[in-house]
């Protein structure tokens, strides 16, 4: 069996995976120690992150003909893959995250979403909330007014309810329709110059 025909299908499942991806990061894990590349993984695949460590040729072969094209200037070194499928964002920040605490995670580049990013563009990435977070912070601020009228009746049903309002309203009513009475005699009677 040739080279090529043993390779093949080890490109084939990179290709596979990168295929519907809606973003891949690569990272140079040179360094990093049997512990915490045991965690990185664990927390990769906890957010639903295909994580591989793969021949650069193999994924310059993957990548050929793909957005992904553009990491080829990368490939240089020890390289891994960290693919997500659903959340854009995820592999970024898991990795500069992770990268603060094992100073031997260096990240090199990644596509998001179609769009390349080096690793200034890739921090900045990270920065940005999962969408759930996104999702709870817009609910948050949509039911917030909500919340507060519901305490505001709450409270006036507390005190009595619509009659007290009712009653505080009218001698407040009553009070400058009897200043306006005072107000009207006492010009009347004052001499015109």
């Amino acid at each position: 069996m040739a080279k090529v025909e043993l390779k093949q299908p080890i490109v084939q499942a990179i290709a596979e995976d990168v295929k519907d991806a809606a973003s891949v990061v690569l990272v140079d894990y040179r360094g990093l120690t049997v512990a915490q590349d045991t965690e990185l993984r664990k927390q990769l695949r906890e957010a639903g992150i295909i994580y591989k460590v793969c021949k650069n040729t193999m994924m310059k072969r993957a990548f050929e003909g793909t957005e992904f094209a553009a990491l080829d200037e990368h490939l240089e070194g020890p390289s891994a893959l960290a693919i997500s499928k659903d959340d854009a964002t995820a592999p970024a920040r898991i990795l500069c995250k992770f990268a603060k605490d094992a100073k031997a995670l260096e990240l090199k580049a990644g596509v998001v979403e179609g769009e390349f990013y080096d690793l200034a563009g890739l921090t900045e990435l990270s920065k940005i909330p999962s969408r759930e977070e996104l999702l709870s912070k817009l609910l948050g601020s949509l039911q917030s007014p909500i919340t507060n009228l519901a305490r505001v009746l709450n409270q006036i049903a507390e005190q009595g309810g619509a009659e007290a309002c009712e009653a505080a309203a009218a001698p407040a009513e009553e009070a400058p329709a009897e200043a306006a009475a005072e107000e009207a005699p006492a010009a009347e009677e004052a001499p015109a110059e």
